[in-house]
């Protein structure tokens, strides 16, 4: 199995943004050193009381120059908000100033709030995504000038000052449950990934056709397939569940308008919810419409909060369901202090790894 840190670089009342990016870096830092495989930050926008993450180059950079072995990006570039040349001009410079570390993270975004202010159809973000992959390989690993004529993307005689160190490029990943998109993922040899509000059992039905389908493919190394979630270890399960069990509750109240009542928050899960019905997938609906609910999560396995060993054992499990080889752990939540959250990132480090590293899923 691969671990990476996961970061939505929540917001923290008293924190300034650079106090809160300092913290991140002693994070990331420590995880260099305990030697996890991944530093991942998310791309969102205009949310300042959720993420203050909207630059994922800027994050690998950052990151990069305080770090020395881990690999580092977006998990993932929200690609229809950029200009996707001026994308392709980043990730090769990040690749070259990370000394080819880079990983890159594709996704074409789930809220149109980002869209709007952008001025970018939200309606065409999934096919953009995907034909963004195309323009991609023909920039690295075409000879220069290139030229790419693609449904959304069309350029002629190219010629770029920088391209990445990895050849042909950068290890590419998107997160997703689509099954066109997973068999798209699949025949371009992309990692994938997904999160906690789908449930695994489902997640794995999807994912061994993706394995199918890159078997088919031809490609010779397995993929990776991430799964992301919160994670706290501590010396016991009870003092585990006594310093954590709480702010996994208030996790991902970043996700639902802010400055509203419970009461409110609870209309719009339940509204949330109805979208997941309506797309046949009635586990995500009935994890939506607990999401915020600490005891709902850890009854029905959805965190990872405990001692070493359990979080372990649990894990295993849950890899071994969910079909996933790389865990994203996002250690940063809620109201933790900060010597709690420095402590779990090391009891991982020392104690959960070493019992997964040479675990195969699949």
């Amino acid at each position: 199995m691969k671990f990476a840190h996961f970061a939505h670089v929540w917001a923290k009342a008293g924190m300034t943004p650079a106090e809160r990016y300092r913290q991140l870096w002693r994070e990331l830092q420590l995880c260099d050193e305990l030697g996890f495989d991944y530093g991942f930050c998310v791309e969102h926008h205009f949310r300042p009381d959720e993420s203050l993450s909207s630059s994922p180059n800027l994050y690998a950079v950052g990151a990069g120059a305080r770090t020395k072995h881990i690999r580092l990006g977006g998990m993932g570039n929200v690609v229809p908000l950029h200009d996707p040349l001026r994308l392709i001009e980043e990730i090769a410079v990040t690749d070259q100033m990370l000394d080819g570390r880079i990983e890159v993270g594709l996704v074409p975004g789930i809220s149109d709030s980002y869209f709007h202010p952008f001025k970018v159809d939200f309606q065409s973000r999934h096919e953009v995504t995907l034909d963004f992959v195309g323009f991609l390989k023909a920039a690295y690993g075409t000879p220069h000038p290139f030229s790419y004529e693609g449904k959304h993307h069309h350029f002629k005689d190219i010629t770029l000052a920088v391209n990445p160190i990895q050849k042909p490029h950068p290890p590419l990943w998107i997160e997703t449950r689509d099954p066109a998109t997973l068999a798209f993922c699949a025949r371009e040899g992309i990692n994938a990934g997904y999160f906690l509000l789908f449930p695994r059992a489902e997640a794995a039905v999807r994912y061994r056709t993706y394995l199918n389908e890159w078997k088919t493919a031809g490609w010779t190394q397995k993929p990776n397939i991430g799964y992301s979630t919160v994670v706290y270890v501590d010396e016991t399960d009870a003092k585990a569940r006594k310093v954590a069990l709480a702010d996994a509750g208030r996790a991902y109240q970043g996700f639902f308008t802010p400055a509203v009542t419970p009461e409110d928050i609870k209309r719009e899960q339940i509204k949330r919810a109805a979208f997941f019905d309506e797309r046949g997938e009635p586990g995500a609906a009935e994890i939506m419409r607990n999401l915020l609910d600490p005891d709902y999560l850890e009854a029905n396995n959805l965190i990872l909060i405990g001692s070493p060993d359990t979080v372990a054992a649990k894990l295993k499990a849950y890899a071994t369901e969910g079909l996933f080889n790389a865990f994203f752990g996002e250690f940063n939540f809620g109201n933790m202090a900060e010597t709690d959250l420095m402590r779990s990132i090391r009891l991982f480090g020392t104690e959960v790894i070493p019992k997964l590293r040479d675990f195969e899923p699949f």
